[in-house]
């Protein structure tokens, strides 16, 4: 998937001219690309769209506007983007209850070695970024790829097999089978030619 560049960048003022339906339309556009898994684990798949509204949205709020910081920026959430034969997501762990928010997050330590998609009977395997656990400390926001094989992937695409979402944690076991709009929206991101 190609990275998104500075000249795809909009200005802080002209961004809020067209941030109210660029907002509306990432929102619509994330529907099929969210998915929830069990009580409070919901997983968002990245693109060049979901990259582009993140980059917009932290130069607005952090009043960006140095073409250095921006390209910093660009680098930074660019990494998040898919490379070829590969979902990207970004996994929150969504926990209300102030009280035992650490408590929940510490009792999911080696959840990085449990989240898996399942097509058929294949499986593909969630690789975590490093440095967001450490042995008393879970950060809620984790970022996942998923690296397909030929065969997954086509498996993943051609949309005979059901596509299972699972997290296989001693703590939190729960999985959700991907809707046919949510397969699709995510297909694309697994074309040979995903832009």
């Amino acid at each position: 998937m190609q990275p998104v560049t500075l000249d795809q960048i909009a200005g802080i003022e002209r961004y809020e001219k067209i941030r109210d339906e660029f907002r509306k339309r990432i929102i619509e556009h994330k529907k099929q690309r969210r998915i929830s898994v069990g009580e409070f684990i919901t997983f968002v798949f990245e693109n060049r769209e979901t990259v582009l509204f993140q980059i917009q949205e932290m130069l607005r709020a952090e009043h960006i506007t140095d073409i250095d910081k921006v390209r910093e920026e660009l680098d930074c959430y660019n990494e998040l983007l898919p490379r070829p034969s590969e979902l990207s997501s970004t996994m929150l762990i969504e926990i209300t209850e102030q009280d035992s928010v650490r408590e929940r997050l510490v009792g999911l330590q080696g959840i990085e070695q449990c989240v898996r998609f399942e097509i058929g009977d294949r499986i593909v395997a969630g690789e975590f970024e490093g440095g967001r656990s450490k042995e008393d400390k879970l950060s809620a926001v984790q970022y996942v790829r998923f690296a397909f094989d030929e065969e997954s992937r086509r498996l993943f695409r051609d949309g005979k097999p059901p596509v299972r979402l699972v997290v296989d944690h001693p703590n939190y076991r729960a999985a959700a089978t991907l809707t046919d709009a949510v397969r699709q929206s995510l297909a694309k991101d697994l074309a040979d030619d995903a832009a």
